[in-house]
Order: C-alpha cells, then sequence, then structure tokens
C-alpha cells in the first residue's frame, strides 16, 4: 500500500493553524474545533483552561496567552521594583527598630454599645487617674489606667489615642500604630492619632506612611510639632514617591512594548494562514488521489475530518487512494461511501454514478485516475479523465456491453 503523503499546500495550511494555535491558545475550545480537542485529549495532550469571559475586547488574538504570561512575570517584576526601591538614598538617621512581633493589648468588647450609670462612673474616674498620671510622665502606669478606661468604654477615641502616645513614648511602635489605626476608625477626625500613628512610621523607616499621616493630622488641626515631623520626613517620602513615578513610568512603557508585539505576533499568525489559504487554492487544480488536490478545502470541513479519524474510514481511504478500483470493495459501506461522496462534491465534480440501479449521483473526485470498470457509471472528474467505464450493458440491465475505447491513448487526453 502506498504511503500517505500530504501536498505542500496542505502542508502550508496546516502550519498556518498551528501558527494561530500557539498565538491563541484558547481558540482550541471555539466549538467548531470540538473534534479537534477531543482528538487531542484522547491522545493524553495538556489542553490550556478555557478563557474567561473577556471584560472588553482584545487588541490581538495572542492578547490571551501573553495576559498568562505577564501575570506568571509579576512577581518577579515585583521583587525587582521592591529591590530598586531598596537602593534610593534615605536618611535613615533616626530610624529604630520596634522588637515586638505581636502586640496583643487589650482593646475592648467593640460590640459593646452603651454603658450602664455605674460603668459611666467608674470611666469617668478611670480616665481622670489616667490623664493625671500621663501628665506625669509615669507612662506604663498611664497605660493600665487607660487601658481600664477602654475596657469600660471601647467607644473612646480619645483614650486609645492617648494610650498610643503613651506607648510611642515607650517606644512600642506597633502598639502605638495599633491603638491610634483603632481610634482612627471610631473618629477618622482625631488629629492626634493621625499625629502619633505618623511618628511612630516615621521612627520605623516608613516614610511615605509617616508623611501621609502627618499631612492629614496638619489638615485637620495645624500642631507645631506635627508640623516639625512633617517637614523632618518630606524629603524621604518625596525621594520615594518620585521613585514610584519612575516606575509607574516603565511599567506602563513595558506594557505598552508588549501589547505591540502580541498585536505583532497575531499579525504574522493571520498572515500565515492567509499565505496558507492562498497556496491552497493555487493547488486545487491538482489531480490525483496521491496530490490531494482539494484536501487544503478538508481543514475548514470538521465532518470531513471527523471521518477521517475513524480507523476503518482512514484505512479505506488510502486503499482507494493505492488502486481507485478498489472503491468496488466499499460499495457496500454507507460510512465509507458517504466520506467518500461529500468529498468529491468537495472537490467540486459532477455527474454520477450511473448504471447500477439504487446508487445516487456522486460528484467526480480530482485525482482518482479513470476507471473503467464494468458494472460503474461514468465519474466525471476523476482526474479529468473519462469515467469509470459504462454499466449501460451488463448483466444487471440487459443491454450490450460497452464499446471498447476509440484508441489506448484516449485515457490520457
Amino acid at each position: 500500500m502506498a504511503a500517505f503523503q500530504m501536498p505542500e499546500a496542505a502542508l502550508a495550511q496546516l502550519k498556518g493553524f498551528i501558527s494561530l494555535c500557539q498565538a491563541q491558545p484558547q481558540i482550541i475550545h471555539r466549538p467548531e474545533l470540538k473534534f479537534f480537542k477531543d482528538y487531542l485529549e484522547s491522545m493524553g495532550a495538556t489542553l490550556p483552561a478555557p478563557a474567561p469571559e473577556p471584560k472588553q475586547d482584545k487588541t490581538s488574538s495572542g492578547e490571551a496567552k501573553d495576559e498568562e504570561k505577564t501575570a506568571k512575570e509579576e512577581p518577579e517584576n515585583e521583587a525587582e521594583m521592591s529591590s530598586e526601591e531598596s537602593d534610593v538614598e534615605l536618611d535613615m538617621e533616626g530610624v529604630i527598630a520596634d522588637n515586638e512581633t505581636e502586640d496583643t493589648h487589650e482593646m475592648g468588647d467593640p460590640d459593646k454599645k452603651e454603658m450602664t450609670d455605674d460603668e459611666m462612673t467608674k470611666f469617668d474616674e478611670a480616665r481622670g487617674q489616667a490623664m493625671s498620671i500621663f501628665s506625669e510622665g509615669e507612662w506604663e502606669q498611664a497605660i493600665e489606667k487607660f487601658t481600664e478606661a477602654i475596657k469600660l468604654n471601647p467607644n473612646s477615641a480619645a483614650m486609645f489615642a492617648k494610650r498610643g502616645a503613651c506607648f510611642l513614648k515607650m517606644k512600642r511602635l506597633k502598639a502605638c500604630i495599633r491603638d491610634c489605626t483603632r481610634a482612627i476608625e471610631l473618629n477618622p477626625d482625631n488629629a492626634s492619632a493621625y499625629k502619633f500613628r505618623g511618628r511612630s512610621h516615621r521612627l520605623l523607616g516608613n516614610f511615605k506612611d509617616a508623611a501621609s499621616d502627618l499631612r492629614t493630622a496638619c489638615k485637620i488641626d495645624f500642631d507645631e510639632q506635627a508640623d516639625e515631623w512633617l517637614r523632618e520626613v518630606t524629603p524621604n517620602a518625596k525621594k520615594l514617591e518620585e521613585h514610584e513615578r519612575k516606575q509607574d513610568r516603565k511599567r506602563a512603557e513595558k506594557e505598552l512594548k508588549e501589547k505591540k508585539e502580541r498585536v505583532r505576533a497575531a499579525q504574522e499568525a493571520r498572515k500565515a494562514a492567509a499565505e496558507a489559504a492562498a497556496a491552497g487554492d493555487d493547488d486545487d487544480d491538482m489531480g490525483g488521489m496521491g496530490g490531494m488536490g482539494g484536501l487544503g478545502g478538508l481543514f475548514s470541513d470538521p465532518e470531513l475530518l471527523a471521518a477521517l479519524s475513524d480507523p476503518e474510514v482512514a484505512k479505506a481511504f488510502q486503499d482507494i487512494q493505492s488502486n481507485p478500483a478498489n472503491i468496488m470493495k466499499y460499495q457496500g459501506n454507507p460510512k465509507i461511501m458517504a466520506l467518500i461522496t461529500k468529498m468529491a462534491s468537495k472537490m467540486g465534480g459532477g455527474g454520477g454514478m450511473g448504471g447500477r440501479p439504487g446508487m445516487g449521483g456522486m460528484g467526480g473526485m480530482p485525482g482518482m485516475g479513470g476507471m473503467g470498470m464494468p458494472g460503474m457509471g461514468g465519474m466525471p472528474g476523476m482526474g479529468g479523465m473519462p469515467g469509470m467505464g459504462g454499466m449501460g450493458g451488463g448483466a444487471s440491465s440487459g443491454g450490450a456491453p460497452p464499446p471498447p475505447p476509440a484508441s489506448s491513448t484516449d485515457d490520457l487526453d
């Protein structure tokens, strides 16, 4: 049996299709390519997951693939930007380390809404004592009294801000930030909470956060000390803000470059597919089943590709290719004859299989070669050669046998 040979035009179309798949992997999930997807899965291939519904039109067919690649590169880019940030020259004088890994000091019951009269009296006493001790600079004792007041009234922003100030004095910076953040949640206009939290951020080296908090504190209620702290932290904060703007510009340039690359890849894929299609059109007149001149059109017909994936059909197809007369062996196989009929119609042949009762018309198949066998009506288009012999005078029709060809060279005209 002759080996199956695919023409260059068909190969060009196949290469164009593969290029499109590489540029846009999600195309494999299109409904009309389900047969191809099923075949790949039956071979154990790993396919990309279906893409979610796009929120907007994609710039090109390769954008989904490049977005996935960009997502994988993001952690590395973030680490690179973080490293670059550490290279910014900052004045670290005055920065200290807070060795507290976790502060679990009392924050009161956040769900408590109202106090009883007795609790209100005790709260006023605890608050007064805490403020008195605070003024004396006894920070540890003041913290105990502020904590007592907070337990009685966990919705007092002032108590959290004051206790935060005590933590700041003791250089318990994370505890200060925690208390001040709670105070701001309870009262967004508490300037003291922003002031003390901003100072804690500055001592920890969080210059941008420090500048933001201190600016807010001065905006709500101008304070000379807060303003002094703000001027102290502003140079470092500006350096970091400028660095961020540069990183944003780099990120935007990188995204633009990747977008252009996606467009270029998609254009190349479309160009390859167009060239393959044009090559297939040029090859439509090729004769011979071995040449498969009309095969280019088969790649656009899912039914034909699905049929050819059947081992039985593929074997019969190769058998007929090696010897067109072997088509006689498959007349009783509707699956194979249906494929042959459809291929003949796709390849542009005409005429029919006349002569035998019950056999429908079958278009010509370019390249099959003439089959001068008695019993089958002519199949015009079989390689541009005369038909497969008439069945006009066979035993089944009762007529005289067909006359011989006019010359031995007629089949070559």
